[in-house]
């Protein structure tokens, strides 16, 4: 966690939080060092030099035991004693300034004692057995997770061995990320006399890498300043325009957020909601993106209105209001208190326009809403401590779980396949990247998370893991689909498993994997089979007698005898007429059936839900009566579409045969995405037999649906 020197000239972020309940004098983290240097207090009192932690700690907890605060504070200082920072601070500023962090962001006494400790193993003699010895377990496991791995003993692979050993101990305790996140933020602000190239390394690695677990732990007030500071180092052009935006702004007399403002007050206040309402200025980086956006910026793109209230039905209270007695811009409505954020982020997300056509964003929350909204699970205390009545009649149950969030189980699932650290650290920062998840349902009412732009690939290896290889398709909601479908938040995902022990995964999978869990598992598997085929072709190769391999079906492919070889026979109201069985959707008994005359003194006859009839009856043809004669044979073509898997033309011809029907031809197009459609021309010793069979071949492993053959073509008639 080496800390870098501080640089006075380094810009700052828009600070963008809350007025605090108490003001308190900018700290003076080069005075506190000093402080700390005079040598360990009385034992009885605590230390003057984390006097700020105390007070920002018990503003939070007011009843907190300060005492391990103060052995940490001990510890601390004597074994970094000596110590000094770059710009030649005493080095223990950096974990006071890190725990004070922590503090004011409302983390319970073990982090804050963990904080405090959190580099003493990494940099001075301090040994973890003596941390948890002095402490306890529950402090030793914190340090151990953000401590870094040693260089001489990792080498190149040091930085990401040491974030996978960081993620694996979150996985168990959030709180280490949590000190991660604190230690990196005021290593950033304190970045200034590094070299610029080590500077932007630091940067990009905060952008990749920290930046999104702040927000997938959702430490807003931590992630806004992260995002500022990278901006300031990586864009300083973009940094400095548009704080050049900011500052013309500010210095405007017309502020419509403002005015708007005072309109909410005053409806609220006539409706006798009790409510704070404050202006909420925008970060830097969130003023720079809504530039690029829109183009010129007006006076409202600068910041939000954000309502404080109560209650959570006060929140639809003021949103009641606020539609009635403004104009509402219904569009940009959303609610998160109904459905919060997969990062604990709850609140109403609504706009009104301004009387000069502005539209100003207004944020709905209730206080304890805006706690978690900024601090996240750090606002929640001690995760793995039982909760007080008070908190589960507060969460009343509705709360996910936040030591164990979906996102990170995948992560930790996926990362112990990660052949090697270069692989765990670029698939690391894909995964990072994609900063929105969907929630789709299984059948038997359990959930899958997964991130936005996930397939029925990412589902199967998401609740099979390995077991997917087997995986031959999918239902979204009911309708069958591919494997490569994307899902979107809701959906409903049936998974198709084959029975065949044989079954593999196709290469293709991997063009439709959006997860590192998916990707690395088809990864895997390829690599210990490198001569294997993808399988996906296997149907389409098999060698039965009877069947060939042909191109997508067509007129001439799904045609049906003439009625010299069909001996299901129509009769028709027209003597003398020549009858033909229509090769559109090839009728057979019981069908009802329709005719119509055509060239030649012919009648063809369709089935009457067939499209062709529509369009003959468009065009003017006259209808003939039809009906079936005594005979019970007929012959009829279906369609059969499945999943491509070995053997699957040995187990539907085997179906066909064990039915009583005989194959007259059959062809089989080549496979896409694992799709196979085949097309078989029957002949049926009884027409009744008909649905049976299809029965028997919708049956077979891998088949997902069979149909009347259906050719749309309306112009051979």
């Amino acid at each position: 966690m080496s800390a870098e020197a501080t640089n006075p000239a380094t810009p700052g972020p828009v600070t963008n939080t809350v007025p605090r309940r108490k003001a308190r004098p900018r700290i003076d983290l080069r005075r506190l060092g000093r402080a700390a240097l005079l040598g360990p207090t009385a034992r009885d009192r605590l230390p003057d030099a984390i006097g700020h932690v105390a007070e920002a700690h018990r503003a939070h907890y007011p009843d907190a035991d300060l005492e391990p605060l103060r052995r940490a504070w001990v510890l601390a200082e004597s074994s970094h004693r000596g110590q000094m920072r770059k710009s030649g601070e005493p080095y223990i500023t950096h974990p006071l300034a890190v725990t004070l962090i922590l503090a004011e962001l409302g983390a319970e006494t073990t982090t804050l004692t963990a904080s405090l400790l959190h580099d003493t193993v990494e940099d001075t003699e301090v040994t973890l057995d003596q941390v948890g010895e002095e402490f306890g377990a529950e402090v030793r496991y914190l340090v151990d997770g953000v401590t870094k791995l040693e260089k001489v003993d990792y080498g190149a692979a040091a930085e990401p061995e040491t974030f996978r050993k960081m993620l694996v101990a979150t996985g168990s305790d959030v709180r280490v990320m949590s000190i991660k996140l604190a230690d990196r933020l005021h290593n950033m602000r304190t970045l200034g006399v590094m070299r610029p190239e080590k500077q932007a390394r630091i940067a990009k690695v905060t952008r990749d890498v920290l930046i999104p677990l702040a927000e997938r732990l959702g430490v807003q007030a931590l992630k806004t300043e992260l995002e500022d500071l990278v901006f300031a180092i990586l864009h300083p052009e973009e940094y400095d325009h548009t704080r050049e935006l900011i500052v013309d702004n500010a210095s405007r007399t017309d502020d419509p957020l403002a005015e708007v403002t005072d309109e909410v007050r005053t409806v609220l206040r006539d409706a006798g909601i009790q409510a704070e309402v404050l202006i909420r200025p925008r970060h830097f980086v969130s003023v720079h993106r809504v530039a690029r956006k829109r183009g010129r910026l007006r006076g409202a793109d600068f910041g939000r209105l954000l309502v404080l209230v109560n209650e959570d039905a006060d929140c639809y209270g003021v949103l009641g209001e606020l539609h009635t007695c403004l104009k509402p811009v219904v569009s940009e409505f959303k609610d998160f208190i109904a459905v919060p954020k997969f990062n604990l982020y709850q609140s109403l997300h609504t706009a009104v326009a301004h009387t000069d056509g502005q539209v100003v964003e207004v944020l709905i929350r209730t206080h304890q809403m805006h706690k978690v909204a900024e601090a996240g699970v750090i606002a929640l205390g001690n995760p793995y401590a039982p909760p007080s009545e008070e908190q589960q009649a507060a969460n009343d149950g509705e709360r996910a779980d936040p030591t164990r969030p979906g996102w990170l189980s995948r992560l930790l699932d996926w990362q112990e396949g990660a052949p090697d650290p270069d692989t765990f650290w670029s698939t690391l920062r894909e995964d990072l990247a994609q900063d929105r998840e969907i929630t789709v349902y299984r059948p038997d009412g359990g959930t899958l998370g997964l991130p936005d732009g996930a397939t029925c690939v990412d589902a199967a290896y998401a609740q099979y893991g390995e077991d997917a290889h087997a995986c031959i398709g999918a239902r979204v909601n009911g309708r069958l689909a591919t494997l490569s479908t994307a899902l979107k938040d809701g959906d409903t995902v049936q998974l198709l498993m084959g029975q065949d022990p044989a079954s593999e995964p196709s290469r293709e999978w991997l063009e439709h994997a959006h997860t590192p869990a998916a990707r690395i598992a088809i990864q895997r598997w390829i690599a210990a089979h490198p001569g294997s085929d993808d399988g996906e072709g296997a149907a389409a190769n098999e060698g039965v007698q009877g069947v060939r391999s042909a191109p997508p079906v067509s007129e001439d492919t799904l045609g049906a005898p003439n009625t010299a070889d069909a001996p299901a026979t129509p009769v028709v109201d027209q003597p003398g007429a020549t009858v033909r069985l229509a090769g559109c959707c090839t009728p057979v008994p019981p069908d009802e059936v329709t005719g119509f005359s055509v060239r030649g003194g012919v009648v063809t006859v369709h089935r009457v839900e067939c499209s062709a009839v529509a369009h003959m009856k468009s065009v003017g043809r006259a209808e003939v009566g039809v009906r079936w004669g005594d005979t019970t044979e007929c012959r009829v073509t279906l369609v059969a579409e499945s999943f491509g898997r070995p053997h699957l033309l040995a187990d539907l011809t085997e179906a066909i045969a064990l039915e009583g029907a005989e194959i007259v031809s059959a062809t089989v197009e080549p496979p896409t995405q694992q799709r196979v459609r085949h097309t078989y021309t029957l002949q049926l010793p009884d027409a009744a037999h008909l649905l049976t069979l299809m029965r028997a071949m919708r049956n077979v492993p891998g088949v997902y649906d069979v149909s009347r053959a259906q050719h749309h073509n309306t112009t051979a008639f």
